[in-house]
Order: C-alpha cells, then sequence, then structure tokens
C-alpha cells in the first residue's frame, strides 16, 4: 500500500505526526509513505523508515516571488512530483486551505482529511474525498494517529504513540561524555526565559560534572548563546548545524531544558528528558508528548517570574 501525507509545517506538527506512521506500518505490512514537507523539515520524514520519498515543497519561500519564472518553475516541477504516482490514499493532516489548495488537490487517489467540525479550516474539507470526525479534546498527536487509522481502516492503537526515529540516531551519538543541552532560542519574544535566568541555571549546575551545549540556528541567537556561556568553561557554544546534526547532539544529551520552540518536540521524539519552560502557551494539547516530558509553567504565564532555583529543583528530581 503507498501513501502519501500532507503535513508541511511546523517542525513539532511534523513531528507529531511520525506516532500515527509506526501505527499504521504495524497494522499495514508493507505500508509506504512519501511525504509532503517543507523544504525546511524535509529531514524529519527521512529518519522513520516506513517513509519511501520526501517531496519537498516551499509555500513559505514562493509566497515572497509567487509570480516570479524561477518559483513557476519551481512550482510546476512540485506539481509534476506529486502527480508522479497513484496513491491508494492521500491523507491531508494539515487540514488548512493552503495546503488542500496548493497540494491535497493535484495529489492522484482518495483524499482523507478531518470533517467541517474538526479540521483546522473548514473550507480545507471541500478538497476531501471522505472526511472523518476526529474529536479536538486530545492530543495533536493522538489526532493525527486517529485521522490515519479511520483513512487507513484499522483501530487505533490504546498505547502510547512511538515516533520510531531515536533508533535512526542510537550509533550516530557522539562519544563527547555526560552533557545537558539548553535549547534557549525560539521565535516570539514572550516565549524567551531571561539570560539571567539562564546563566543563574548554568552556575546552579557548575558542580554536576555537566558539560552544557547551546545550540543556534541564526547570528543573534549565536550572540545570545555566547553572552550565556561567558565566563563558564564548562558551556560549549556549538557550531552551526543542520537539523540532523542537532538531532544527533539531542540525542546524546543527558536532559535538555528547553523554551518552547520546535526542537523541543524533537527531544521527545528522541526520547531524551525534557524541561520545557512555558510562559504564555498552554501545553495541554500541543505540548511534549513522551516519555520524561516535564512542563514547567511561569507564575501568571510570565516567563519572567519562573526562577532558576525552580527549574534546578526539577532538575534534581529527574536524578
Amino acid at each position: 500500500m503507498r501513501v502519501l501525507i500532507v503535513k508541511t509545517s511546523s517542525m513539532g506538527d511534523v513531528l507529531h505526526t511520525l506516532p500515527a506512521l509506526t501505527d499504521a506500518q504495524q497494522a499495514v505490512p508493507g505500508i509506504r509513505f512519501d511525504w509532503v514537507v517543507e523544504e525546511g523539515f524535509a529531514q524529519i520524514p527521512s529518519w522513520h523508515e516506513a517513509v519511501a520519498r520526501t517531496i519537498p515543497v516551499a509555500i513559505r519561500r514562493w509566497r515572497r516571488a509567487w509570480f516570479s519564472a524561477p518559483v513557476k518553475a519551481e512550482r510546476r516541477a512540485f506539481r509534476q512530483a506529486v502527480r508522479a504516482e497513484r496513491y491508494d490514499a492521500v491523507i491531508d493532516a494539515q487540514g488548512l486551505v493552503k495546503s488542500a489548495a496548493l497540494v491535497t488537490r493535484h495529489a492522484r487517489g482518495v483524499k482523507h482529511g478531518m470533517d467541517w467540525q474538526t479540521a483546522r479550516e473548514p473550507l480545507a474539507t471541500l478538497f476531501y474525498n471522505r472526511r472523518h470526525h476526529i474529536a479536538r479534546q486530545q492530543h495533536a498527536v493522538e489526532r493525527t494517529r486517529e485521522l490515519f487509522a479511520k483513512s487507513l481502516g484499522y483501530a487505533k492503537p490504546q498505547t502510547p504513540g512511538d515516533y520510531a526515529i531515536a533508533r535512526h540516531f542510537l550509533h550516530q551519538r557522539p562519544a563527547a561524555g555526560e552533557y545537558a543541552v539548553f535549547l534557549h532560542a525560539t521565535t516570539r519574544d514572550d516565549k524567551h526565559w531571561p539570560e539571567a535566568n539562564w546563566r543563574q541555571l548554568i552556575g546552579l549546575l557548575g558542580e554536576s560534572g555537566l558539560r552544557i551545549a547551546l545550540p543556534w540556528g541564526a547570528p543573534h541567537e549565536e550572540a545570545r548563546a555566547r553572552r550565556l556561556a561567558e565566563g563558564f568553561d564548562y558551556v560549549d557554544v556549538l557550531p552551526r548545524m543542520t537539523l540532523e546534526e542537532v538531532a544527533r547532539v539531542l540525542a546524546g544529551a543527558k536532559f535538555v531544558v528547553s523554551v518552547d520552540t520546535g526542537l523541543s518536540h524533537l527531544t521527545a521524539a528522541l526520547d531524551r528528558p525534557n524541561i520545557t519552560l512555558y510562559g504564555p502557551t498552554d501545553p495541554g494539547l500541543i505540548g511534549g508528548y513522551g516519555n520524561n516530558q516535564i512542563a514547567c509553567r511561569s507564575p501568571e504565564n510570565k516567563l519572567a517570574l519562573l526562577s532558576a532555583d525552580s527549574v534546578h529543583n526539577v532538575l534534581s528530581s529527574l536524578s
């Protein structure tokens, strides 16, 4: 059986789709998936053994010059790639008009998605042949698992979902001794933990014997990492890395402390202990899913009020 998945972004949403593939792989012997995904996240599906092909899409980049000749050529090539195979099923797990109109409708095969009451954008359902009611009040991972089960005709397992990608990195973990990773970077200002709090937490771990790794993805994040590391000889500012390289570092960490960011979900998918610091966002239905994923909520939903001592106390309970 060959199935096309339409789940383009964000990083967390893409990762939250992986357990559904594992369910389907166990329920339908020989099933193989192709996956349409934003180009920046195209490495992620390839880590799951049930994925045969990733088809990168660049909707975010294309929007900046939609009608330019190079973008029109890329869009044409993308449509040809999507239509190259006739699928037994096409599952639109994105549930947005843009994904349905620009991707799903071009695919060849019976198109499945959530129904009018439960899709993220109800108008997207106009592009589906079969619509499934998926209750909203459950974690995003469970919603996607249910969508795949109903689309492909098996009972959703009652056991916790399995991302099934940690084994991809099992033999690639860096041999650098015990270390922790601090994921200090995120896109929204109100999701940042103050630098003074990060430095205080780093200081509290000075006697632990652990090194602390600080990844970054943009110049201003590198500058923050260097400010956080200043004066601490056990803190390493990592070089710029690909997503796969960052994943390899996370896979070998003793634990991770993170703000609310896509890499926090990657940590969960890699089955590493993770304390995620939440301010204005509610982790309830979209927070870390997996073993040893701890949500640390700030008072009054303001991260500045979350003390380094309280985070350190949570870390102590992990040992």
